[in-house]
């Protein structure tokens, strides 16, 4: 159970975590997105063209992803946090003085890398690494920062554009990062944490084989390989579903407003499903609850496919956040169940790439589609149905791994 003892004692490394993980929101796609109108407006861009520039941006800082996620292996978690979001905080700087496509898409790549990228990134390496025994309650507090933004981060912008041109909003999400956040993960954040001898008793510390397995290691494992197409449906899926809100409200004619009042439910489930996998997480393994943090994803999909009430919106966005609250919270013990902490940041960069890879996919795929006349509602019966296929997947692939995790430590 999340106790009050446990938050209290462990209070520094959890609110960095937490800070790191809502820093990460200024460069995910629902709060890049809900300035998409002022975007094509002023730099003269088509929806299509729109897309097609995120998608080039996003697949470019999945790339320097890969390349530099080894850093949260190198550099204590104090010192890189404070510069990636200083890093991020330039790049608002950047976006609010675009003038042309080519700073625009510079802007979208350093969000999208700073943002979604690395600040995720570390946020998942640093707490995973710091916790042992509840590993998953950890997680799943952490995760927070993401609905905390995602409930707060829309209305905010939606009232400051009435208030200011969207330029000067951006500049005051630099200041909020450069003066409020940074400030507060230096106050909190003073070491590492290092887990003792009797929280990793009785617990898998190193991977498969009882190793740490190194980043080339990895690579040359197939089950790495054959995990990637399951891992990317959630961010490509949500992913498009987010960016599109704009074009879900005008089909089911409804208000931008009454289809963003869903980021409520969005935001609570989120936090629930983090929570309730999170205790999962410690009582079996994340690769024995992992299949199921998808299937809330499908059942949003199909309803948004079926339906047109105004309580869809809600039910659509809720299991979206439902499978990003379980997916948060099961993703980092994931990695580290299969090989090993030592290793950690840069074996997560790779898998961190291809899910950026994929969050880059969705919109383009889906946006071509709608340009070509397949209506979106029907995509995402199809979207549904991969979805529910990748759970399926995950479970037959991970028996095995579990029946000989299982078989180990009763011979051990």
């Amino acid at each position: 159970m999340l106790s009050y003892r446990f938050l209290r004692e462990n209070a520094p490394w959890l609110l960095a975590g937490l800070l790191l993980a809502f820093g990460s929101n200024f460069g995910q796609t629902f709060f890049i997105s809900l300035f998409g109108g002022e975007y094509r407006r002023e730099l003269g861009l088509t929806d299509g063209e729109f897309g097609q520039l995120y998608t080039i941006a996003t697949l470019a800082s999945a790339i320097l992803l890969v390349n530099t996620g080894w850093i949260a292996d190198r550099l204590p978690m104090r010192k890189l946090g404070v510069l990636v979001l200083a890093g991020l905080a330039g790049v608002c700087l950047l976006m609010s003085q675009a003038q042309n496509i080519w700073f625009f898409g510079l802007a979208i790549f350093g969000l999208r890398y700073a943002g979604q990228g690395m600040l995720s990134h570390i946020e998942v390496t640093a707490i995973a690494r710091w916790f042992v025994a509840s590993r998953g309650r950890a997680l799943a507090v952490a995760s927070w920062g993401h609905p905390i933004g995602e409930g707060l981060l829309p209305p905010l912008v939606a009232w400051l554009l009435t208030q200011m041109e969207w330029r000067s909003v951006w500049m005051v999400f630099a200041g909020v990062l450069i003066f409020v956040l940074i400030p507060l993960y230096t106050l909190i954040l003073k070491g590492e944490r290092i887990p003792t001898g009797t929280e990793t008793e009785g617990k898998v510390v190193t991977g498969i084989g009882g190793k740490h397995w190194t980043r080339p290691e990895v690579l040359r494992h197939k089950v790495f390989w054959l995990l990637i197409p399951a891992l990317m449906a959630s961010p490509m899926v949500g992913t498009a579903g987010l960016f599109h809100q704009a074009h879900i409200a005008e089909i089911k004619d409804w208000t931008l407003l009454q289809f963003t009042a869903g980021f409520t439910s969005y935001a609570v489930l989120s936090v629930v499903f983090s929570l309730i996998f999170g205790m999962l997480l410690d009582r079996f393994s994340a690769l024995e609850v992992l299949p199921f943090y998808l299937m809330p994803l499908a059942l949003g999909m199909f309803a948004l496919s079926q339906f047109d009430g105004l309580w869809v919106p809600h039910i659509f966005l809720g299991m979206i956040g439902a499978s990003a609250g379980a997916g948060g919270a099961t993703m980092g013990a994931m990695w580290a169940e299969l090989y090993g902490t030592k290793h950690l940041g840069s074996i997560r960069s790779l898998s961190m790439a291809a899910m950026v890879f994929s969050s880059a996919l969705g919109p383009g795929l889906t946006g071509t589609f709608i340009d070509r006349g397949v209506n979106f509602e029907a995509q995402c019966v199809l979207m549904a149905l991969y979805v529910l296929a990748m759970a399926l997947w995950l479970f037959l692939l991970l028996r095995p791994i579990i029946a000989a995790r299982k078989l180990s430590r009763l011979s051990g």
